[in-house]
């Protein structure tokens, strides 16, 4: 199956004359970038998907909603997921249906005409422990870690580069992708707004947007962060055990 970030960044490393993350003209961004270095940006691809929590505990893998809800209809994918660990465990990561291309396609996913995968970003609790005040290259080093004990049939890791941030995104419209987010490489997880440090730069002639931005404007909007609010539910029960 193809790497796309693979593709990608081959792409990217041959526009010599491209700087660092240079954002150009036109492109859409949830909030602003201007007060974040650019070389401190990571920058991933954009998964198509459903946004989804991987909580593991007790040998038991339950997929949350960004709206805390628990996904119903991804038994055989929670059964894929596993952790070494006897802790709670929590990742970030996006469900996903890839075509034949390694291409996400997101109505596969909406009326369940594949098999998903879950691409992880991040791991915000490992065996336990809360990761989420640790900057994003260490919870990403966590992540990387942890999924080489896993079995990665239907696991991904998402992988990142730190540079030519503008050719990235030209490859990835080009490939009709849904965009790029790009990250703070040093900064801890947060949930609230004003302090977001992930910036979603979108492709706004992606193909399989089409009709589908009114299915999702309440729910956009109900959303704290352009990151994730949901994993204060699941890291909820460690929080009140470091109060005591």
């Amino acid at each position: 199956m193809h790497n796309l970030l693979d593709e990608t960044h081959r792409a990217s490393c041959l526009r010599e004359n491209l700087t660092s993350s240079s954002y150009g003209e036109g492109l859409e961004t949830d909030r602003t970038t201007s007060q974040v270095p650019r070389q401190s940006l990571t920058r991933q691809l954009k998964y198509d998907g459903f946004r989804s929590l991987a909580v593991i505990h007790n040998g038991r893998t339950q997929f949350i909603s960004r709206n805390g809800h628990p996904f119903s209809s991804f038994g055989n994918l929670s059964k894929a997921l596993t952790s070494p660990y006897a802790g709670k465990t929590v990742l970030d990561g996006e469900i996903v249906c890839l075509d034949k291309q390694g291409k996400p396609q997101f109505n596969d996913l909406l009326f369940h005409r594949g098999e998903p995968c879950f691409f992880a970003f991040v791991l915000l609790m490992s065996d336990g422990k809360d990761l989420r005040t640790e900057k994003l290259t260490d919870r990403k080093q966590e992540l990387r870690r942890l999924l080489s004990r896993v079995p990665a049939s239907r696991v991904r890791y998402v992988d990142h580069v730190e540079q030519h941030g503008t050719a990235l995104f030209q490859h990835v419209c080009k490939l009709d992708l849904e965009g790029i987010v790009a990250k703070h490489s040093f900064s801890p997880y947060t949930t609230e707004l004003e302090r977001t440090t992930w910036f979603k730069i979108k492709n706004r002639n992606y193909s399989q947007m089409e009709g589908r931005e009114k299915l999702f404007e309440r729910e956009r909007h109900q959303e704290p962060a352009p990151g994730w609010h949901g994993c204060d539910l699941a890291c909820a029960e460690m929080e009140q055990e470091y109060a005591r």
